[in-house]
């Protein structure tokens, strides 16, 4: 898989924000999108994820034109995205159907992720009662628990303590090694 984005424009208020964006990234590869804030990391991210539209370009999979709801995306807010007061297991299977997962194939892949991030403890836990860094690890778990062959991580290390960046980092290598593609901003 070869995924292209070609001189992607983007104004909001006659300001200009994206210039003729161009990058590409293909499978077990990574490729990451590096800036100050308001340099339009995220702002490509949304275009790429077809919640914002360019004014101009084209994004291209495989030398068609990208469509993202065709394809196994995980993706990985910036903002979080998860509901505090109710229990992790329960958004995890929830997010996971929402992507096409059978309840069973969900909850075994969901304690695969849950074991490999060291959180199973907190399986049956509020969202609320972990740390910040514990619940950005709870949000990547709904990014990759359906197995996509597209990752967005939108500011993945935000929140995230050394060991836990280290995990992150370790997580993102074993991505790219099973060739999927992982693009992400920071």
């Amino acid at each position: 898989m070869k995924l292209e984005v070609k001189g992607i424009r983007k104004s909001f208020g006659g300001k200009e924000v994206l210039h003729g964006i161009d990058l590409h990234v293909e499978n077990g590869r990574a490729l990451g999108l590096l800036g100050r804030n308001g340099a339009g990391k995220t702002t490509t991210i949304r275009i790429l994820m077809d919640v914002f539209h360019a004014d101009s370009g084209e994004i291209l999979l495989d030398g068609r034109k990208f469509v993202p709801a065709k394809h196994r995306i995980g993706y990985l807010p910036e903002e979080r995205g998860l509901y505090p007061k109710k229990k992790i297991i329960d958004q995890l299977i929830y997010f996971a159907q929402l992507k096409g997962m059978k309840t069973s194939d969900a909850v075994a892949a969901i304690d695969r992720w849950l074991e490999r991030l060291g959180m199973m403890a907190y399986r049956n836990k509020r969202l609320d009662t972990l740390s910040k860094g514990n619940q950005q690890k709870i949000q990547l778990i709904t990014a990759l628990a359906h197995d996509p062959d597209i990752v967005i991580l939108d500011e993945p290390f935000s929140g995230l303590d050394p060991v836990n960046a280290m995990t992150l980092k370790e997580v993102v290598k074993e991505t790219i090694a099973r060739g999927k593609i992982v693009l992400f901003s920071s």
